[in-house]
């Protein structure tokens, strides 16, 4: 069974450059408290990781 990442966005992306909002987006996320469960691969980890400030990330 293929490992999930469960991850919420926690924080605004008002006033962010725009790379990080792409980032958000491509995730799937629009509204603060969003939460959407994707595969963990290093392509996910690294999306996650541009934007951990603004994000939260459990495995699922």
């Amino acid at each position: 069974m293929a490992q999930k990442l469960e991850i919420t966005l926690t924080r605004s992306v008002i006033g962010r450059p725009q790379d990080q909002r792409d980032t958000v987006k491509a995730l799937g996320l629009n509204k603060i408290r969003q939460s959407v469960v994707v595969e963990d691969n290093p392509a996910m980890r690294g999306m996650a990781n541009k934007i951990s400030h603004l994000v939260t990330v459990k495995e699922a």
